[in-house]
């Protein structure tokens, strides 16, 4: 990624400067460990900086090559893989999931009370459902039903290291769906079940598919299911806050205020982590780590319209597809039962192909473009897309969960009160 003056892409670098006294706050302040920003226009990089630390432990520096756990930052590169076998036709949006997976034929819907208090399918869950979150699964760390709660019990959890992907999305298939297919949005493990197609599509790991057809053409080297040896000295601990860090809090706005937080805590360390060792449980919803850098290039492919340099990824007219309204009668998430989720608000939002898209602004209250598209992780990480600047914005750290503080919110006033042209 090409690094510019950035008064040449249309920023202020005074106004730029509240970018980086705000990085720094965010440290001195006890929010964070430490965190890194990219802000990429018009195919230059105008701003990446590091501050603070990776591993408050160790005293080791947040670099700008630093490795992170991008968690659910994951389910939009799952997406594009998907997209890249659309566009070979291997399968279509409306295809039952059960034409590929036939247990998801039988999967049951639960209608309240009890978890045995089920009826079946009004209509079959399709691929398209999984991309939107549409789908009626859920993820066990909810904590608000009994279907969660099944989950948890029958441990489905992505990321994990036990099993294969395939055993575990056959597990999944026989716990109930938490609502018909289509009549919500809720957040949920749809794309690590796209994942799971993803390798039935192509013939290979959800992991060898990645690395052949995007890590490696769009030089994502260090972009993977685990840290390799060599790159572990670059690999960030975990923090969560040491009041209110647990996830169940994660799709709600946070009830403790900042000051209560109390510091920060060790939730999983740099070298005794998991991503340390390889897996075979591949998360297409949660399972990649990598550097900045590495997504700032897959950000720019797609705002290119599926390019990077010589290497075309997806078609322009895919992407321009994927960054649409996807749910029914152009509705936002809070419409589709999903008011708040992270510390955000989600009315005026809809959801595209891989990422929630912006329908509404003013309604949602945020300095932004229409059109404009994101997601984060569940450490804090995020990243938009904004087509209409020409604009692509990366931050990470490493805190959960995401909905601590507003600080995705922040970040996007800061951004946009620096372009001035």
């Amino acid at each position: 990624m090409q690094r510019v003056d950035p008064e040449s892409i249309g920023f202020s670098r005074d106004r730029l400067d509240r970018v980086s006294e705000w990085l720094k706050e965010q440290v001195s302040s006890g929010r964070l460990a430490g965190c890194s920003v990219m802000i990429g226009r018009r195919g230059g990089v105008g701003m990446l900086e590091a501050t603070g630390l990776a591993d408050m432990e160790a005293h080791k520096p947040f670099l700008e090559d630093t490795i992170v756990r991008i968690y659910s930052m994951t389910k939009a590169i799952t997406t594009v893989a998907a997209m890249q076998l659309y566009e070979r036709g291997l399968f279509q949006l409306d295809d039952a999931v059960a034409k590929y997976l036939p247990k998801f034929a039988q999967t049951p819907v639960w209608t309240g009370g009890e978890i045995i208090n089920t009826e079946l399918q009004m209509a079959p869950m399709t691929i398209r459902h999984l991309m939107t979150h549409t789908s009626g699964l859920t993820y066990g760390f909810m904590q608000t039903n009994p279907v969660d709660e099944a989950y948890r019990a029958a441990k489905i959890e992505f990321p994990g290291n036990a099993g294969s992907l395939g055993a575990l999305v056959d597990r999944l298939a026989e716990l109930p769906l938490i609502c018909q297919p289509g009549t919500q949005w809720n957040y949920s493990v749809s794309c690590d079940v796209l994942g799971r197609l993803v390798e039935i599509w192509s013939g290979q790991s959800l992991a060898d598919y990645l690395n052949e057809h995007l890590f490696s053409p769009l030089g994502m080297d260090d972009t993977g299911f685990h840290v390799v040896e060599d790159n572990q000295d670059r690999f960030a601990a975990l923090y969560a806050p040491l009041v209110g860090g647990d996830m169940s809090s994660i799709g709600k706005v946070a009830q403790v205020s900042p000051e209560a937080r109390g510091g920060l805590k060790l939730e999983e360390s740099a070298d005794k982590s998991r991503y340390l060792q390889p897996t075979e449980l591949y998360s297409g919803g949660g399972g990649l780590t990598g550097s900045i850098n590495d997504y700032g290039r897959f950000c720019q492919m797609l705002l290119n319209g599926g390019k990077l340099q010589d290497v075309q990824i997806l078609g322009r007219k895919t992407v321009e597809y994927m960054r649409l309204n996807h749910l029914p009668d152009n509705r936002d998430m809070a419409a589709m039962g999903q008011p708040v989720w992270s510390e955000t608000s989600y009315d005026g939002i809809g959801f595209g192909l891989g990422f929630a898209v912006v329908i509404d602004p003013v309604k949602a209250q945020i300095v932004t473009s229409e059109g404009e598209h994101h997601w984060g992780g569940a450490a804090s990480t995020f990243f938009w897309l904004d087509p209409e600047e020409d604009l692509f914005v990366v931050f990470f750290t490493q805190l959960i969960p995401s909905s601590t503080y507003p600080i995705r919110r922040e970040l996007r006033t800061l951004v946009y009160q620096a372009i001035i042209e």
